[in-house]
């Protein structure tokens, strides 16, 4: 390790000594039935949301915490598996997961590690390096992270407690905690969507983003991707890199979408207070923008378009697919393309009982489809079936009061963009959503102790200061 990189972790130690206040512990330990401890929160998901809600966990003094991933050590989220970009798409000066602490920034690691000049020239930040910087943080701010554990399900327990059976190496292990926060990502709440008349080919031709491709079987091949936001375009690319013979993007509308709504939604009112308008307001503006979809950059566009076997083929939604000696016949209206192998990029559809961690409650968790009817005009089944949460980011209940305990899970990932807006899976919302799920989080394990806080004001004694009262002589009139 340089030395600058260690000096920048004793600034990062004092930075957090100054800001320490009010450092008094004021959780107690809640016995599981295990007999031990129960967590306050189990986070699950150690990427970038998972650091950054256990970082603002730790900063308000809630320290019985534990960050579970099913990937190995460095392999979190999608940096260094399925994100297939060579850079990130946000501005190099967006700030998160050091939840406003300078010297936790990218900019402070980057210059420690690179220096100043190298980050002065810097346009966009290599997805390696923010792999790493995430590692780099997690360790400097002391995170306790257990990697290759998978969340297999949730379920109620005794005494207000959460149980949560969890698959590792060497067999299934059952924690209990307080609260619950899912820090997903993309997923989350759903699956990865194989548009519909696709869904019958063999799986050996199609796959969709997030799956693990390997493009180096694909040189020489002719290769189709449906789809036109960014993660298609980046796939596409990598096909191409990889020497593909012909690679055809599909768009189904009429025009490529080129604006980025999430650039214009990125100021603090938005961010920090769109969950504080009523249903209408945050379906108007999420409609709008999850129906406009992400745009992607010029330099994502531009890696496709420099290969001359490369085809953008918009107004061209598939209609039917087959596959046949000669490849996969994508049938469109602007006629019929042939493939050796299909790449899906068409996001990510609702799917409760699909995830194995929610099946037992999955029917009672409350859609915006069921708390929130738009105009004719405005309605979309697709966002009606994303999860209507709590102003903490909790889950709520379709049938009040049978599923109760679902109110101490909490959802941070993209299925909660249409209560939140952008959340949990974009580095541009992180600075004012995590200071929200936290305080919502640390709100309920307040209220949960309320009792226990009133009994020891009640019994609290001890003295600021001590008083000298003079001797009285005897006989002294009173």
């Amino acid at each position: 390790m340089s030395d600058v990189l260690t000096d920048l972790e004793a600034d990062v130690r004092a930075d957090l000594a100054k800001i320490a206040h009010p450092g008094a512990a004021w959780l107690e330990p809640k016995m599981g039935p295990d007999g031990k401890p129960a967590l306050d929160v189990l986070i699950v998901g150690a990427g970038q949301s998972g650091i950054a809600i256990g970082f603002g966990l730790m900063r308000s003094r809630v320290n019985n915490i534990l960050l579970l991933d099913k990937a190995e050590k460095g392999k979190e989220g999608p940096w260094l598996t399925y994100a297939r970009m060579p850079t990130l798409r946000s501005p190099k000066d967006y700030t998160g997961p050091d939840l406003d602490i300078p010297s936790l920034t990218y900019q402070s690691w980057h210059e420690a590690r690179f220096g100043k000049e190298s980050w002065q020239a810097l346009n966009l930040i290599p997805r390696e390096h923010w792999a790493e910087y995430l590692l780099w943080l997690r360790r400097t701010i002391g995170l306790p992270v257990r990697n290759g554990r998978e969340l297999l399900e949730i379920a109620p327990a005794s005494d207000g407690l959460l149980a949560a059976r969890v698959k590792r190496a060497d067999g299934v292990e059952t924690l209990y905690a307080r609260k619950i926060v899912l820090a997903t990502g993309q997923e989350g709440m759903g699956d990865w969507m194989i548009p519909e008349p696709l869904r019958d080919l063999p799986a050996g031709s199609i796959a969709t983003v997030a799956d693990d491709i390997d493009f180096e079987s694909l040189r020489g091949k002719r290769v189709a991707v449906i789809g036109a936001g960014a993660s298609a375009f980046d796939n596409a690319a990598t096909a191409l890199e990889a020497g593909a013979a012909e690679v055809h993007l599909l768009c189904r509308r009429a025009q490529i979408q080129v604006i980025q709504p999430y650039r214009w939604l990125t100021f603090r009112g938005f961010l920090r207070h769109l969950s504080d308008l009523d249903d209408a307001w945050r379906w108007r503006f999420m409609r709008k923008i999850l129906e406009m979809r992400e745009g992607f950059p010029q330099p994502t566009y531009d890696r496709c378009a420099r290969h001359a076997n490369f085809t953008l083929h918009e107004g061209a939604p598939v209609e039917s697919a087959r596959q046949t000696d000669g490849g996969v016949e994508l049938h469109t209206p602007r006629g019929t393309i042939t493939a050796d192998f299909v790449i899906c990029g068409t996001g990510i559809d609702m799917n409760f009982a699909g995830r194995g961690e929610l099946r037992r409650f999955a029917g009672n968790i409350a859609t915006w489809g069921d708390r929130y009817q738009p105009p004719a005009s405005e309605h979309n089944a697709r966002l009606g079936r994303f999860p209507y949460l709590d102003d903490d980011y909790a889950f709520t209940e379709r049938v009040p009061g049978e599923t109760p305990w679902i109110s101490d899970i909490h959802l941070f990932a993209i299925a909660s963009t249409m209560s939140f807006g952008p959340s949990g899976s974009s580095i541009n919302a992180m600075t004012t959503a995590v200071p929200k799920l936290v305080d919502g989080l640390t709100r309920g394990l307040f209220r949960a102790d309320v009792e226990r806080h009133w009994a020891s004001l009640s019994a609290y004694d001890v003295p600021q200061a001590v008083v000298a009262r003079p001797a009285r002589n005897i006989g002294e009139s009173r």
